[in-house]
C-alpha cells in the first residue's frame, strides 16, 4: 500500500490508478456538514470518481463500527472523518493505513499521528444555535441554559457516547461548571441537572428539528450552526437562526480524517486525502464556516481564500485542546456514566 502519491509512482500514476477503481466508499458525510456536498460534487467532477455515502447521518462511531463489520466485502469505507479521540482508537486498533499528504509538513504536529494514521482536517469552536422566532431571549452561554425559560428548548446533535460533536458539547460544558481536560464529569452534570429541570430534551438536533420547532436550541459546531442559518435564509424557512460562540465554555476541536487500512478502493482513498487536503478542498470548508487545519501554511504560501477567511467568527485566544489520554478518559467517562445521568 503506498504511504504517500510519490510511492504510489507521483500524482499522476495515482490518479490514473484511482480512475481505473472508479468508485470512493464514504460514509457518515452529510452534504451540509462542513462542506461536504461542495467537496463530492468537486472531486467526481475533477476526477470522474463516483462517491458513495453510506448512513449520512452516521456518527463517529458507526464508522469505525463499518469499518469493521463490513472488512472484506467490498462496502467498507474507504476513508474515515472521524472525532479526534475515535482517529486515536480506531489507529489503536490497526484499522488505518499510514498515508501522508502532500501537504504532511504544514499540519502542525500535535494534529497528526506521527505514523500517518490519521490527521485533522478541519475544525471548529463548540457553539449555541438558537432560533430568534420561537426564542424570546437566545442564550449566549452555558449558564444561561439554566434558565426555567428555556424548558423544553435545549438538545444536542447526538448522543456523546457515539457522537464527536456532542461529546465536544459535554467537553465544552464542564469546562464552563469548574471541570478541565482532565475532568468531564462536570459536564455530565451539566446536562443532567438541565434533564432533570426539564430544559434539556433527548432529540438529535438536526435542520429537520430545528425548522419543524422540536430542537430551538442546539449544541454544536459554530461551523454547522452558521452554515444551517445559511440554509435556512436560502429556502425561506421560517427560521431566524442565530449563533454563540460561549465564553465560558470555549472548546475548539478538530475533526480528523484516515485511510482504511483494508479500504476497497485504496487508490482512490488516497486521492481522496490528497483533494480534501489540497487547496481547493481546504479552501471549500473555510467557505462552509470551517477552520481548515492547513489554514496557517496556507496564509504563508497564498492560497487561502481571504475573503471567506474574514467570515469566520472571531474568537479571542489560541485554543488548547485536549491531549490523547485525556480524550480517551473524557470518553470513558461519559460512556460509562452518560446514559444515566440523562435518563431521569
Amino acid at each position: 500500500m503506498a504511504t504517500s502519491a510519490a510511492d504510489a509512482g507521483g500524482m499522476a500514476a495515482l490518479t490514473e490508478a484511482a480512475k481505473k477503481e472508479g468508485s470512493l466508499n464514504t460514509i457518515a458525510l452529510p452534504s451540509d456538514w462542513a462542506g461536504y456536498g461542495a467537496l463530492i460534487d468537486g472531486f467526481e467532477k475533477k476526477y470522474g470518481i463516483k462517491v458513495t455515502v453510506e448512513n449520512p447521518e452516521g456518527s463517529s462511531q458507526d464508522e469505525i463500527t463499518a469499518l469493521k463489520e463490513h472488512r472484506g466485502d467490498g462496502r467498507a469505507p474507504d476513508v474515515i472523518d472521524v472525532g479526534g479521540s475515535f482517529a486515536r482508537s480506531a489507529a489503536q486498533q490497526g484499522l488505518l493505513a499510514p498515508y501522508e499528504v502532500a501537504p504532511w509538513d504544514g499540519i502542525p504536529e500535535k494534529q497528526k499521528d506521527p505514523r500517518a494514521r490519521w490527521y485533522d482536517n478541519y475544525g471548529g469552536y463548540v457553539s449555541i444555535g438558537c432560533d430568534a422566532k420561537r426564542v424570546k431571549t437566545c442564550p449566549a452561554t452555558f449558564a444561561d441554559l439554566r434558565k426555567p425559560e428555556y424548558k423544553g428548548k435545549v438538545a444536542l446533535n447526538g448522543d456523546p457516547t457515539k457522537s464527536g460533536s456532542a461529546l465536544a458539547g459535554v467537553y465544552a460544558a464542564a469546562l464552563a461548571n469548574g471541570g478541565s481536560f482532565d475532568n468531564i464529569q462536570p459536564g455530565i452534570d451539566f446536562f443532567a441537572e438541565l434533564s432533570k429541570n426539564g430544559n434539556f430534551i433527548p432529540v438529535e438536533s438536526t435542520p429537520a428539528t430545528i425548522e419543524k420547532g422540536e430542537t430551538p436550541i442546539s449544541i454544536d459546531w459554530d461551523f454547522l450552526n452558521l452554515g444551517y442559518a445559511e440554509e435556512f435564509r436560502a429556502k425561506g424557512a421560517d427560521v431566524d437562526w442565530r449563533t454563540a460562540i460561549p465564553f465560558d465554555g470555549s472548546f475548539a476541536e478538530y475533526y480528523a480524517h484516515g485511510v482504511n487500512k483494508d479500504a476497497p478502493h485504496p487508490a482512490a482513498a488516497r486521492l481522496w486525502q490528497e483533494y480534501v487536503f489540497g487547496p481547493e478542498g481546504q479552501n471549500i470548508r473555510l467557505g462552509a464556516n470551517a477552520r481548515p487545519v492547513l489554514m496557517d501554511a496556507m496564509k504563508k504560501d497564498g492560497t487561502l481564500d481571504k475573503a471567506a477567511a474574514e467570515n469566520l467568527p472571531t474568537v479571542e485566544g489560541t485554543p488548547s485542546f485536549p491531549t490523547e489520554a485525556q480524550r480517551e478518559k473524557a470518553r470513558e467517562t461519559v460512556n460509562r456514566n452518560w446514559a444515566d445521568a440523562v435518563s431521569g
